[in-house]
């Protein structure tokens, strides 16, 4: 198990490295069905990884390639929804749960495939200011929306917030991509919280495994980044949008026989 979790860790630190996020819409999967937790388990579990590794990741692009004020706005707007998000998950089934995450993963893979071009001039002008009116209901909207799935489902929305940093808020691709791994630390830590208060952190955790997880995640997260400068967006794009829905379509095999039976 200790040499899955290492292999699943490398994986998801490459997902965050490359396209800053994707990580936890397959951490909860791995975690689930490659190495046993049970979901109530896994959620957790994912933010604490997701959220370690996107750390890391950010460092090295903390000063030059985050929009600190675009993810302070973001990530603040989806505290409470993060929160809210966490209370419901304990009131579902977990394999209704598991639907809704394969038919999240479904759009954003959709979503993923189609052009998205770089726009700009809505929240990244060319003179690196920022035209508010237009910026901030977008962007308060983009944390509501994100935040309350990192809650809810244990991933840290790197998936739905690269392209929508870019498609509604006009940020260029590097900008994006670190400004959502920010964003991504302040969401899996306010989504932890109400599993950290009902106590089911403590409950179904194999704490040496996520420990190997999250390292793999880290260690493979740096090196990844600075490949990322060197391969196409678009390719890196398509590539990670195969991945999900092929992740999707077992997680919705899966939870439709659990309905079943």
């Amino acid at each position: 198990m200790i040499g899955l979790a290492a292999l699943f860790g490398a994986v998801i630190g490459a997902l965050l490295g490359l396209v800053g996020g994707g990580g936890g819409i397959l951490a909860v999967p791995a975690l689930v069905y490659g190495l046993g937790f049970p979901f109530t388990a896994a959620v957790p579990a994912s933010l604490i990884v997701i959220g370690l590794a996107s750390a890391v990741a950010v460092a090295p692009r903390a000063r030059r390639e985050v929009n600190w004020r675009l993810a302070t706005i973001v990530g603040a707007a989806g505290i409470p929804t993060a929160l809210l998000g966490g209370v419901v998950n304990h009131r579902l089934d977990q394999a209704v749960l598991l639907l809704i995450f394969a038919g999240i993963m479904i759009l954003a893979a959709a979503r993923m495939l189609r052009s998205t071009d770089e726009t700009g001039g809505v929240c990244d002008l060319p003179d690196g200011g920022v035209a508010w009116r237009r910026c901030l209901p977008r962007a308060i909207i983009t944390g509501l929306v994100v935040g309350f799935l990192t809650g809810l489902l244990g991933v840290g929305g790197g998936f739905l917030l690269v392209p929508a940093l870019i498609i509604a808020l006009g940020l260029r691709t590097p900008i994006a991509v670190a400004t959502s791994l920010a964003i991504i630390v302040i969401n899996s830590a306010a989504g932890l919280v109400p599993y950290l208060a009902s106590g089911h952190v403590a409950v179904g955790m194999n704490w040496p495994v996520i420990a190997v997880f999250a390292l793999a995640a880290i260690v493979v997260s740096l090196p990844a980044g600075r490949l990322a400068r060197r391969i196409p967006a678009a390719v890196l794009r398509r590539g990670f949008a195969v991945l999900v829905l092929l992740v999707a379509a077992g997680v919705t095999a899966q939870a439709l026989t659990t309905l079943i039976t």
